[in-house]
């Protein structure tokens, strides 16, 4: 297959990276702190909204253009080997999901915000004891009146929440039925983050950025209009979210990749450390991981542009990911030497400290390698005698 931009393509790439060079924030990487930057991050969703670049993809009667998903891509492609902050990923993930199992109501009043970077969202899904396996959350969503006009009361704790204390509303699981089968007791609300009983602490990472958060929910009363899809289907709801949550493509991961080993090169080049053996080894390793992972990219793009939804086999390209960028700052940790430490090279360590987490980004590696072996190669879940 020709993976090459049609001329229509080029043309659309080529007019991005003049826009960009002319309106990309200048002030991004050099933030003071995590609040600045996120304040640039939602003028930078606004500013690519007002320009014609969000949601392009999306049916022109939710504010989208009705175009491939390649251009989605591109648009990923030249943001992250620009300066600029990453494109906002859950407009394409929760916005996928408002709009397979919203009501036409509930699509028309949250998707053109979503969209335009008005409203900012978060996802409550993972909690203290239901991280990896997500069905185990007890996060409870007690219904007060009838499913048409009462209310649900909230009560639990949500962590790693990102953007948690940025963020206007949240769409949040929690179990209405807590007699059912953990997987199917589950139900999906959309939630205004300033509800009443809601507390949201911010978490310090290990580069020292408030990225992430943990929710308190105490009695928080949610209408049950504000339901998404029916009750019971929150794991199909997380599910289609968490698949469009892992791939590469849709966070601009290729052009960062290669940005980031061009800089390792040039810094191993500077250091008179391009004739050693073991690193043009490790480096040549670096570009086949980034080739491998870009190959697998493009083929699961091919099969979007086709029509065909992401499935299980999007883990395949979420296992590359991990794998490629913990062993390309690896290598960039052990090219910067103390320099990582001292202070000569913060970048290093801060994009080390940043790789750590990816593997566990919507589901943690061994994850994604059982859903792998149950739904693509068809293994049993529990040994046979």
């Amino acid at each position: 297959m020709d993976f090459r931009d049609t001329p229509e393509e080029a043309g659309f790439r080529a007019r991005l990276r003049e826009w960009l060079a002319g309106n990309a924030p200048a002030d991004y990487d050099t933030a003071a702190d995590h609040d600045t930057k996120a304040a640039i991050r939602r003028r930078w969703h606004r500013s690519l909204y007002d320009a014609g670049y969000m949601g392009m993809a999306w049916p022109r009667e939710y504010g989208g253009q009705d175009l491939s998903p390649v251009y989605d891509a591109i648009l990923n492609e030249e943001v992250g080997a620009s300066d600029s902050p990453p494109v906002p990923g859950q407009v394409n993930y929760l916005g996928r999901a408002i709009y397979t199992y919203g009501s036409e109501e509930q699509k028309r009043r949250f998707l053109p915000t979503l969209l335009s970077g008005e409203i900012q969202w978060c996802q409550g899904f993972s909690e203290p004891g239901a991280g990896s396996d997500l069905a185990a959350l007890q996060t409870r969503a007690e219904l007060k009146g009838s499913p048409e006009s009462g209310v649900y009361v909230v009560n639990g704790q949500k962590m790693w929440t990102s953007g948690g204390q940025y963020s206007d509303w949240c769409l949040l699981l929690a179990r209405t039925d807590p007699d059912a089968p953990k997987h199917k007791g589950i139900s999906a609300f959309l939630v205004d983050m300033k509800t009443p009983g809601i507390t949201t602490r911010p978490i310090v990472l290990a580069d020292g950025e408030p990225e992430t958060s943990e929710v308190f929910w105490d009695d928080v009363e949610i209408p049950a209009g504000q339901m998404l899809g029916a009750p019971g289907q929150g794991w199909h709801i997380a599910m289609t979210t968490v698949t469009y949550e892992r791939g590469p493509a849709d966070v601009g991961m290729i052009s960062n990749y290669r940005k980031t080993l061009r800089a390792i090169e040039e810094t191993a080049a500077a250091k008179g450390l391009t004739a050693r053996p073991e690193v043009r080894r490790e480096l040549a390793r670096a570009y086949v991981l980034g080739e491998a992972l870009r190959l697998n990219v493009a083929q699961q793009l091919s099969l979007r542009v086709s029509g065909r939804e992401p499935g299980p086999e999007g883990s395949v390209g979420k296992l590359l990911w991990s794998q490629a960028e913990q062993s390309l700052y690896h290598l960039a940790l052990d090219l910067a030497g103390a320099d990582a430490v001292t202070g000569a090279a913060p970048e290093v360590l801060a994009g080390y400290f940043r790789s750590r987490p990816i593997s566990v980004y919507g589901g943690s590696s061994q994850i994604q390698r059982n859903l792998l072996a149950w739904h693509i190669l068809s293994m049993p879940r529990k040994p046979t005698r």
